[in-house]
């Protein structure tokens, strides 16, 4: 935890209309339903992304991948997932801040937290919500002879709209879920669609593996050698085999590329946390070892932990509901249910 930051830091007064029951650190997809949850429990609650918008890996990685595995939605694209989230999540009214990366802690006297931005904003809260996912996400640069590149306009490392690739000559690279969801969604819309990976197993469901190979030409074990372009526009990669060494060009009107995620939790490391290869260690109550602040989703560990979207549903309710029991011992374990809960029916009628 930082202790000697606030002398470097203006730091004005903050009165206790400013001070939040709960701060949930994290504005993913388990951080939007838990902020949802916080209101259902009436808590003044507050969310902080470090990102300019909401949704976390699922805006960044997979927007318009189809998600499958919620109960009762048979099938919804990531970025309307997000958006339904959003909606939810606003319900009860929380302050939501884009654009800030949490990096410093301070306990006060009072008991209460001390979060202070990267940039220097300050917030001050009587418990913390983690729901980091895995901190903040940037994709994995396409690198040639050490070289980085970006900038090109047909050069993606997420997808926002597939119609952009109507009719086009598409270059995937990458072995992950992102790379192979791409194509299978591509492949009826491009022109041409070619996968190229640096190992011959891919990384995503083997059904979706399947379909690819069926649908699109895969090139394995190839990498990028070399790109061509002209006036920011790529038009042709070299590729070459790992294995033999033989060279091939390909002609492109657009290469995607999926090459992984870099993340950083920042100084959020440097609080305290018991942590366990990158994961916050937390109970079956998602409580730390922190008193007072908890943690749920992709940025926890404990046994037999289910990574799935409904498993982080089911980990924030549990963390609001520990930090309601920490703010007041006499309260119920959890809330009434949606179907009991009447400012959520006046809320949602009116």
């Amino acid at each position: 935890m930082s202790k000697n930051k606030e002398s470097k830091i203006n730091i004005a007064y903050i009165d206790q209309e400013a001070v939040y029951d709960v701060t949930i650190i994290g504005g993913g997809a388990v951080g939007l339903f838990t902020t949802f949850y916080s209101g259902m429990r009436g808590l003044k609650t507050k969310l902080i992304e470090a990102s300019r918008e909401l949704g976390g890996k699922v805006t960044m990685g997979f927007p318009d991948k189809t998600i499958s595995d919620i109960g009762g939605i048979k099938e919804i694209t990531g970025q309307n997932l997000v958006k339904e989230l959003v909606k939810q999540a606003k319900t009860f009214d929380p302050t939501i801040v884009c654009g800030q990366f949490i990096s410093d802690l301070q306990p006060l006297e009072n008991g209460n937290f001390r979060l202070i931005s990267q940039t220097g904003e300050v917030h001050e809260t009587r418990t913390i919500i983690l729901t980091l996912g895995s901190g903040l996400i940037r994709p994995m640069k396409l690198e040639v002879d050490g070289v980085e590149y970006d900038g090109y306009h047909n050069l993606h490392y997420t997808v926002e709209e597939y119609g952009q690739f109507a009719d086009k000559n598409v270059l995937i690279s990458g072995g992950g879920d992102s790379a192979v969801d791409w194509a299978d969604e591509l492949h009826s819309i491009a022109k041409n669609i070619t996968v190229v990976h640096r190992r011959d197993e891919f990384r995503a469901f083997e059904n979706s593996v399947q379909k690819m190979k069926e649908q699109v030409d895969v090139l394995t074990p190839y990498t990028i050698k070399d790109v061509q372009n002209e006036k920011n526009y790529l038009t042709q990669v070299t590729l070459e085999n790992l294995e033999t060494g033989k060279i091939r060009d390909i002609e492109v009107d657009a290469l995607l590329v999926n090459h992984g995620f870099s993340s950083e939790l920042g100084g959020i490391k440097n609080w305290g946390l018991e942590m366990s290869e990158g994961q916050i260690l937390v109970n079956d109550a998602m409580e730390t070892n922190i008193p007072g602040i908890f943690a749920a989703g992709d940025v926890v560990t404990y046994p037999n932990k289910l990574n799935l979207f409904v498993a982080g549903f089911t980990e924030g309710p549990m963390a609001i509901n520990s930090a309601n029991g920490y703010l007041n011992h006499s309260s119920e374990p959890m809330a009434m249910y949606s179907t009991h809960h009447e400012k959520l029916y006046e809320l949602t009628n009116r």
